[in-house]
């Protein structure tokens, strides 16, 4: 079978998946299991799909003629395409496994319909990244929000509701702009083939006109700052392997629009493009992290960093397209291989946090952070493994965070030392962001793991908990397993990442050389040293451990004399550290920057847009019963009285009307 028809497949099983498991929604269990196969399957054939492409990174392309003769359904499946639809499909996988335990909390809540819409989802998002028409890419881009919009209710109490409706604007007024921006594009293309808009040209100032309008609206979809306000409400209510997948992966549907229109599209050559997307992912990743440290709720707390990892990625997607426009391919290329690194990479710790913090509520019932406590004893396994995925968003080696941060690091050292005064200062400045934004990210998940997992159990149900079922577990160790494959294995991950980067950069050539990334022949440049930073991985991870086996005997000679003085472990259960407490400093700190979230918070200003509307139509229903609906109910009895005596029971004079009608009926034929 060739690319297309494997894609065809994957798609189809989707499809039926989603339309089954709906027909048996009354039997719950059968339904989430059918929705789990079908994922599982999809998944896999998917990823069978776009394998080809990712070695030999030649495009496939499917023309299919449809009812609609202005939109013909086109598939093409390059580089990039081939990439999301991997990340897609991996993660769904997973999440899938993850599915037949976890499912069980939602029984009677909307399970037996809860695998056709993520099904649904899925599918929107797998054909999105792979039409090559406009006309379609906007109907499945309403596809993916309607599905992911109704994942969001599943619970169907006020919370839910309020950030479904969050999300419902959100989502929407981003699809306007990319409509409007699309639109510009078709009137001067003639078609809405993406091939007829990449060879249109446009004037400088409409094509940074359309831009801007599918930045905003592809960074809507994204939760870029400051249009991320949906993504900590709407992520939190959906069901945790809903959340992975949104957060994992739908969230990139955003980057991927922004590469799709910036780089594929405009071709990437007004240096502001990378400018703008730099400057927004360095304020996302550092308002994000900080956001993130002021929260309880562990689910709010993920949502958060996902703001936090989609700046990284942007900045490093930024850096990428200033290399495009400045034409140095050593820019392009490492900039754009940082950010799609990250990108998977994103994927699959954040998955795993998100499943992690499903397992918690699994066996808790609750996303407080100050009601858990002591889980790494009584979870082991999900506690090994969130405390893998915390390693790995904190860019630890030799974890996937670590390599692919270090790219995007090198392209920022890159960008500084550019002889452009706005590149000059644009570098050092994302540079001191970007490590601002790690370490407070590894001082948020000392406090996640440590408040969560650590210490004595803070309440009842922390007290009762106990290991999740095998499914979930091993849903788990698989994105555990992969966090730290693709740090180790950064030499096999980079070549492939980089060749989709060298072929959307337009670099000439690609090689992987024994130092570095060679860009060229005639502009080498080392960006990642493979050997270094395979000694960089071993050293990171055998130090802690070799220190742990060398103190080891003093520690415990120590607690042999005696328990612990009063901050000690002898009152954890009474004296513990909240997690309001750990991280009270820093909110003191950075207060003005929390105020500032409240006050552009678009909750509030959705709330008063609502209640705005609902009292105009409590106004509007009596203004228009009293002005139009009554006066005109008034005036017909009024009329009918002033002509009854047009009525008055002769039947000659009713055969008279009916003369003086035809005559008059005559008479205006006779004068046409």
């Amino acid at each position: 079978m060739s690319t297309v028809n494997w894609l065809i497949a994957a798609l189809s099983v989707y499809v039926i998946g989603a339309f089954v498991s709906l027909c048996f929604s009354r039997r719950e269990q059968v339904s989430v299991n059918i929705a789990g196969v079908s994922g599982m399957i999809g998944g896999a054939l998917g990823i069978a799909a776009v394998a080809p492409v990712l070695v030999s990174n030649e495009t496939a392309f499917a023309l299919f003629q449809t009812p609609f003769a202005f939109a013909p359904y086109s598939i093409r499946i390059d580089g990039l395409a081939a990439f999301m639809v991997c990340v897609i499909s991996l993660l769904v996988i997973v999440t899938s496994l993850y599915s037949f335990a976890y499912v069980r909390e939602y029984k009677g809540k909307g399970a037996g319909s809860m695998g056709f819409f993520i099904n649904l989802f899925i599918a929107s998002m797998i054909a999105l990244v792979t039409t090559d028409n406009a006309f379609f890419f906007l109907v499945f881009f309403e596809m993916m929000s309607l599905a992911s919009y109704f994942l969001v209710l599943t619970e169907q109490d006020e919370n839910a509701t309020n950030a479904g409706l969050l999300y419902f604007f959100i989502a929407h007024a981003g699809s306007v702009l990319i409509m409007i921006a699309f639109f510009i594009f078709y009137c001067y293309a003639g078609s809405f083939e993406f091939s007829a808009f990449r060879q249109t040209e446009l004037s400088p100032a409409l094509s940074f006109t359309v831009f801007i309008l599918a930045f905003l609206g592809f960074g809507a979809k994204a939760g870029m700052i400051p249009l991320h306000g949906w993504l900590p409400k709407a992520h939190p209510a959906a069901p945790s392997h809903a959340s992975a997948l949104m957060s994992g992966v739908m969230v990139k549907i955003g980057i991927f629009g922004i590469i799709k229109v910036g780089i594929d599209l405009l071709g990437a050559e007004n240096l502001w493009f990378g400018v703008i997307v730099l400057a927004f992912g360095a304020v996302s990743s550092v308002l994000g992290v900080l956001y993130a440290l002021a929260e309880h709720d562990i689910k709010r707390l993920l949502a958060y960093h996902t703001v936090e990892n989609v700046g990284i990625i942007m900045m490093g997607v930024g850096v990428g397209m200033i290399g495009i426009a400045v034409k140095n391919p050593v820019f392009a290329v490492v900039g754009l291989l940082g950010g799609l690194y990250h990108l998977l990479n994103h994927a699959v710790f954040k998955g795993l946090l998100f499943l992690g913090a499903g397992s918690i509520m699994y066996r808790l019932h609750t996303k407080d952070m100050d009601k858990m406590g002591g889980l790494s004893k009584l979870m082991p396994y999900t506690a090994l493994t969130f405390l893998i995925g915390t390693m790995a968003i904190s860019a630890l080696p030799p974890f996937n965070g670590f390599v692919s941060e270090w790219f995007t690091y090198q392209s920022l050292f890159g960008l500084s030392q550019h002889g452009n005064i706005v590149l000059k200062i644009a570098g050092p400045a994302a540079i001191i962001m970007l490590a601002l934004t790690g370490a407070l990210a590894a001082l948020c998940f000392v406090k996640v793991y440590g408040i969560s997992f650590g210490g004595a159990p803070r309440s009842e149900a922390a007290a009762n908990a106990r290991e999740v079922p095998l499914p979930m577990v091993v849903a788990m160790a698989l994105l555990a397993i992969l966090c730290v494959l693709l740090g180790i294995g950064a030499s096999v991950v980079t070549p492939i990442i980089a060749g989709i980067s060298t072929a959307l950069s337009g670099a000439e050539s690609f090689a992987l050389a024994e130092n570095g990334i060679v860009v060229s022949d005639s502009a080498p440049y080392t960006a990642l040293s493979m050997p270094m930073i395979t000694i960089m991985l071993i050293a990171f991870t055998a130090v802690p451990f070799a220190y742990y086996a060398m103190t080891k005997g003093h520690r415990l000679a120590d607690r042999a004399k005696g328990n612990p003085w009063a901050c000690g472990y002898a009152y954890e259960s009474d004296m513990a550290i909240s997690a309001g407490g750990f991280t009270r400093p820093l909110r003191i700190m950075f207060k003005p920057l929390y105020t500032i979230r409240k006050t552009f918070d678009p909750a509030p200003l959705g709330q008063k847009v609502i209640n705005g509307a609902i009292k105009g139509a409590t106004e509007a229903e009596p203004f228009w019963e009293e002005k139009v609906t009554m006066p005109i109910a008034r005036f017909i009895p009024w009329i009918a009285d002033r002509i009854r005596w047009l009525q008055g029971g002769d039947f000659r004079v009713y055969c008279l009307y009916f003369v003086i009608a035809l005559v008059a009926l005559l008479a205006v034929a006779a004068t046409m």
